[in-house]
């Protein structure tokens, strides 16, 4: 009798053992010689070499289908068991970017969307520029997702200008922490829809993902890792240059904003602006414009753009 340890690494434990431990009940079911003792994200095997070696391999099996999936079944591990491919055969799921929580796809749902995951894989900075709604930060954080879940990236660095909206940053309560954290909440919401809570936090702890305002950029070298810039009508042109400047190798650099947001004082300069007209021919850089059309909220949300659009343009002095 040998024993073994195997780690979870890519999973959340939670998940993997299921509701009330039925996947970890399941696999003794499956493995009745084999003692098997789960703490935390370590799984104990007790018995013989053969019995040991084939649980190995389909607890690797099942770790990469709940690293991608976010979710695993009792019918999946049976699936599993049998040779099976679970869900891979579906071609259904060809277009889906990640699996979110509880096995939620994620899938580009408009033209300009689906050239923004296209022009991913072929450009290392794009622009993803739209109107509210249109999902340039959503789709862009889908992207690193994939991309970490993938091992393409070791790392995914998500920043904002932390630039007021009307409000003042001053008068927000606590310390600087928490005073930047509304400004991110955005992009804590899309990463929360797409990797479980506990694997969440533990990315975060480590720093795995990291959330910061981009004044936090500066001095910064950014290797193997995608990088993302939301809200970038709000940087001043030395702001976004010194962001653009950070990337390093076997990076990629996604740059989110919307034009008719600007919330900057009217005598600067949109860094934004300033840098699509630089850099609209660099090959290696791709420009995404979305539209109206690319929404993908709730009907009111188009009908709201469209109507500030003729309000602003009966309105042109």
């Amino acid at each position: 009798m040998i024993e073994k340890h195997i780690a979870l690494e890519n999973v959340d434990p939670v998940i993997f053992y299921g509701t009330g431990n039925a996947n970890l009940q399941l696999l003794k079911a499956l493995f009745p010689k084999v003692r098997i003792v789960a703490r935390g994200n370590i799984i104990k095997i007790m018995g013989q070499e053969e019995e040991i070696e084939n649980l190995e391999k389909l607890i690797s099996k099942l770790e990469q289908h709940c690293s991608t999936y976010n979710t695993l079944k009792e019918e999946d591990i049976v699936d599993l068991f049998n040779g099976g491919n679970a869900k891979a055969d579906n071609p259904a799921l060809d277009n889906v970017i990640v699996f979110g929580v509880s096995g939620r796809p994620v899938v580009a749902r408009s033209d300009n969307q689906r050239r923004l995951v296209e022009d991913y894989a072929k450009n290392d900075m794009l622009f993803a520029i739209g109107p509210a709604g249109s999902g340039k930060t959503y789709t862009a954080i889908a992207l690193a997702v994939r991309a970490l879940k993938n091992k393409e990236v070791k790392r995914i660095v998500l920043c904002r200008p932390a630039v007021e909206a009307g409000e003042k940053l001053g008068f927000l309560p606590g310390d600087m922490r928490e005073k930047i954290d509304p400004y991110l909440q955005p992009l804590y919401d899309a990463l929360q829809d797409m990797i479980p809570q506990g694997k969440l936090k533990e990315y975060m702890d480590y720093g795995t993902i990291q959330i910061a305002p981009l004044a936090f950029m500066r001095g910064r070298t950014l290797n193997d890792a995608v990088v993302i810039l939301d809200e970038a009508q709000n940087t001043t042109p030395q702001q976004i240059k010194m962001f653009m400047t950070r990337m390093g190798w076997n990076t990629k650099m996604v740059i989110t904003g919307d034009l008719t947001q600007i919330d900057l004082p009217k005598t600067q300069v949109s860094g934004l602006v300033q840098a699509l007209s630089i850099l609209e021919n660099i090959p290696g850089i791709s420009i995404i414009r979305m539209t109206k059309k690319d929404i993908v909220r709730h009907k009111l949300v188009t009908r709201i753009v469209e109507a500030y659009d003729e309000f602003d343009k009966n309105n042109k002095i």
